[in-house]
Parts: structure tokens; C-alpha cells; sequence
């Protein structure tokens, strides 16, 4: 169940919301849909991956954060918010909040503004305990600026994703790439499905190809997902530790 109702200072003046990171509140995701706008701090901490449901569909970024259903390697009770990284993809800690559409009575012809709605029925939605959103002037708390700025990256990101991700199929600068190692307790794993960018390809780019992705801002968002890749040793090596921890002496 759901109930999204529009986020305000009166309402919710005594609304909190539980900023931690645990199975229970259904954060054991084995990935992440992610956005452009966040690729810059995304490829300090995951493998950046594009996938597609099917053919015909558009391509869509995820972080991967496990290599099994239900299995996200960066949950660990061993740290404050049960979050093993610096950055958390937008996606997932946005958590009860979503963006809205609001039209000014007084401008009904104008592109309506985003505002900040929030499902009451989530499980991180508490009025005992949790993180403040109002202070007591009304005025928005540090963390539901934070939230606000998390939105603003998928909003932002949502509307340059697909012009992103046809930049790069223009270029032929997509691939299909297979996952295959073995872990410590000698299964093998083998991740299909997954694409990523052709370095091969992006290195032989001419030079005003280059210079189009420079100005575009798009360059910068190629180099994050290449250099990303080498986030998939750090996570074998997260999903090795968890197997040893949990094999007897």
C-alpha cells in the first residue's frame, strides 16, 4: 500500500523518517536504477552498468550492489545509517519521498513546479523516532534538504538520461558485457544481461566527436562509468568477506 500525499510543515511538523538501511525496510537489492547526474560520486563506490527490459526498450543506468536476488553487499550494521559507502544512490535514499507536480493557482498556464510529496505508509515513516523534517519555525531540516537535493538528482538526471544514453548509441560507444568469476567457496558466477561502454571504441573516437561530448558534458559521465568497472573487484572481494564470515572455523 501507498499513500503519497503532498509533504508540508503543518501536516507533517511532527513526521520523522527512519534514515537507516536494513533487509526490514527493503533495501536488500542486489542493484540500483541511477542517474547521470549522480555518475560523478556513483564510480567512487559501484560498477556503473546500462541495462534494457527488453530490445525495444531504452537503456537505464544501475549501480550494482550484489551479485544475487535480495543480496546488496554495502548493508552493514557496523555503521550508522547499515550503509558501507560514502555515497548512496539517489534511488534508494530518497526513501518515502517522491517528486510531485504543483501549478500556481495564479499561473495555471505556466510548466508546473516540482514539490516534495511523501508516502505515509512506508515502513522508514515514524512519528517516534528517525530524522526531523521540519524545524520547529517550519522551516525545512538539514535532512530534508539533503532530500530535496537527492530528488533534484533524479528529476534533473530523469530528463538527461535519455538523451545521454542516445549519445552514446549514436557513437556505437555500447557493448554487451558478461560478468564471469569464481568466489572463495569455488562458485562461479556468471552476470549476464549488462552493457557497459566500449573503450576500444571511445578511444578511437575522432577528434570533434570528442569535442561535442566535452561541451555537452557528457565526457565526464563516460570516463565515470569506464573507470566504475573496477568498482566489480571491490564488490567480489565485499561478497568473498560475507562468505567467510559466515563459514564455520
Amino acid at each position: 500500500m501507498t499513500r503519497h500525499v503532498l509533504l508540508n510543515n503543518i501536516d507533517h511538523q511532527d513526521t520523522r523518517v527512519i534514515h537507516y538501511f536494513s533487509p526490514e525496510f527493503g533495501d536488500n537489492l542486489h542493484s540500483a536504477l541511477v542517474f547521470p547526474t549522480e555518475f560523478t560520486e556513483l564510480q567512487k563506490e559501484y560498477p556503473i552498468l546500462l541495462r534494457k527490459d527488453d530490445p525495444q526498450a531504452s537503456y537505464q543506468a544501475i549501480a550494482l550492489l550484489g551479485f544475487a536476488a535480495a543480496e546488496n553487499l554495502y548493508l552493514s550494521n557496523q555503521h550508522a545509517t547499515g550503509w558501507d559507502a560514502r555515497y548512496i544512490p539517489a534511488s534508494l535514499e530518497k526513501g518515502p519521498f517522491l517528486i510531485g507536480f504543483q501549478r500556481s493557482m495564479a499561473m495555471q498556464d505556466e510548466k508546473p513546479d516540482p514539490v516534495i510529496h511523501i508516502d505515509l505508509d512506508h515502513p522508514k515513516v515514524s512519528t517516534t523516532q528517525g530524522q526531523q523534517l521540519f524545524l520547529s519555525q517550519g522551516g525545512h531540516s538539514p535532512y530534508l534538504e539533503h532530500i530535496a537535493a537527492r530528488l533534484d538528482a533524479i528529476h534533473q538526471g530523469a530528463h538527461l538520461a535519455p538523451v545521454f544514453y542516445k549519445a552514446l548509441e549514436q557513437l556505437e560507444l555500447i557493448e554487451p558485457v558478461a560478468i564471469e568469476f569464481t568466489l572463495c567457496s569455488n562458485e562461479k558466477i556468471r552476470l549476464t544481461g549488462n552493457y557497459c561502454i566500449n573503450e576500444q571504441r571511445l578511444a578511437s573516437l575522432p577528434a570533434d566527436a570528442l569535442v561535442k561530448l566535452r561541451q555537452s558534458g557528457f565526457l565526464p559521465l563516460i570516463y565515470a562509468m569506464v573507470f566504475s568497472m573496477a568498482n566489480i573487484r571491490h564488490l567480489i572481494e565485499r561478497k568473498n568477506t560475507s562468505l567467510r564470515q559466515k563459514s564455520p572455523e
